[in-house]
């Protein structure tokens, strides 16, 4: 397959970011950007990595074959991932991932004959708290049970796009794997949508409660733009030096290497009781054959009688 010119710019960028002698630290996000255009880690996604950076296929693949989210054969547009570990298992996500399989068709991995639904188990969706879970193409689904997944599969087979429990805006997994290799949702609204859930929010809750939260913060505020959150820590970064404390004045200085020279770091002499007459007495009475009393040692009753 050849990759598209939009592709081939965006690769460019993406290898820009790292040092020229790291540039292979650019694969994952490469994957995640031929994956945006074929929907899966083809062959030819391979190649066209090794290509741009100077890699060998094998390479190449070593990392697309060991993490699951690179996909290696064609993908429906919307992965429907449920989580079967143990947590959501025990609350009902086997249930819930059953329903969906029988409805669709599909097992673990397989993708609807009209090319729209991939469904897969997942072992872990890190969302324990709102188990059970299910996620569209990363979005998540909380506290599902089997009807209510259903009806989100349903009205995804009928076109629409329903609105994730929190998080982002729902899309594709092509239009995902471009925010995954590093590139802006362009869609309108798509980063300000939706929020965070309360289970998330109960440290800060609490942290509120007990005074130790930061002042005016709230947790939904609409993510900034990257030109927004430059400027604000450009300006935070100004103020920081503002602020910074001037240099100690010069009695201090003083004071400090006066106390510094007063107690000086600890020697590796000998301890105190260690003296070396002590010693030098000690292995004398050993070559004599007498204790320090005069007595002889293999006379241990004092009887005068050896042992």
């Amino acid at each position: 397959m050849s990759f598209s010119e939009t592709t081939r710019v965006r690769a460019r960028e993406i290898i820009a970011r790292y040092p020229a002698d790291r540039s292979r630290s650019a694969l994952l996000p490469l994957l995640h950007l031929v994956q945006s255009e074929e929907g899966y880690v083809s062959p030819a996604g391979v190649e066209f990595c090794a290509e741009v950076l100077g890699l060998n296929k094998a390479q190449v693949g070593a990392v697309a074959t060991f993490y699951t989210m690179y996909k290696r054969k064609p993908t429906g547009d919307y992965l429907v991932s449920v989580c079967t570990n143990t947590m959501c298992d025990m609350l009902g996500g086997q249930a819930v991932y059953d329903t969906l399989a029988e409805h669709l068709g599909v097992g673990h991995e397989e993708t609807t004959a009209d090319g729209k639904i991939t469904l897969e188990h997942a072992e872990c969706l890190a969302a324990c708290d709102y188990g059970p879970v299910m996620t569209v193409n990363y979005d998540f689904f909380d506290n599902v049970e089997p009807q209510g997944a259903l009806g989100v599969v349903q009205e995804l087979q009928a076109g629409g796009r329903p609105m994730p429990t929190r998080g982002a805006r729902l899309c594709t997994l092509k239009e995902m794997a471009v925010q995954l290799a590093g590139f802006a949702d362009e869609r309108d609204g798509a980063v300000a949508d939706g929020g965070p859930g309360e289970p998330s929010l109960r440290g800060l809750r609490l942290a509120e409660q007990h005074g130790i939260s930061v002042p005016g913060f709230d947790p939904r505020t609409p993510i900034r733009s990257k030109a927004e959150a430059d400027r604000a820590a450009a300006e935070a970064k100004a103020k920081a030096e503002a602020e910074k404390p001037a240099p100690a004045p010069r009695d201090a200085r003083a004071a400090e290497a006066a106390g510094a020279a007063a107690n000086p770091p600890a020697g590796d002499r000998k301890p105190a009781g260690d003296a070396a007459g002590a010693q030098e007495r000690n292995l004398k009475d050993a070559e004599t054959g007498t204790d320090a009393d005069g007595a002889d040692p293999a006379d241990a009753n004092g009887t005068g009688v050896r042992k």
